[in-house]
């Protein structure tokens, strides 16, 4: 389980793409508060800050013309299975003022241990263009 460095989402290819949607659903849903070491930092946060990082993931998924569940959209929306969030205007206030990048952890070490892990995966983004991934 990972978030990628958000400024990597427009060069993911397609399976990370949509496996990070699947994460990001997934720490929304049931799996908010769950650990795992790779995303514990995430917790310390709003859940408005998890959302942000979600519809950056969407809006890349619609972009390359996946298209994705409404109710994602929505920011109490956490599932079918789960309780929606209660909004607060604490919360529409954050969204406002939200940084890029959203998590302080996304700093340029994070996007190099990044792009390590995709590399031992056989994939090089330093290497992805316009030729090759029509998408971008």
């Amino acid at each position: 389980m990972r978030l990628w460095h958000e400024q990597m989402l427009p060069l993911l290819p397609r399976q990370q793409l949509l496996g990070q949607h699947r994460e990001a659903a997934a720490l929304r849903g049931n799996g908010w508060n769950r650990p795992h070491r790779t995303v514990n930092y995430v917790f310390t946060y709003s859940p408005v800050y998890l959302y942000a990082y979600h519809m950056k993931v969407m809006n890349e998924m619609e972009r390359r013309g996946y298209r994705v569940e409404p109710k994602w959209k929505e920011m109490a929306y956490r599932g079918k299975q789960c309780v929606p969030y209660l909004i607060t205007e604490l919360d529409l206030h954050t969204l406002e003022f939200i940084p890029s990048p959203i998590y302080e952890e996304h700093n340029d070490d994070y996007r190099l241990e990044c792009t390590e892990n995709l590399r031992e995966k056989g994939i090089d983004i330093n290497i992805i263009n316009h030729s090759s991934f029509p998408f971008l």
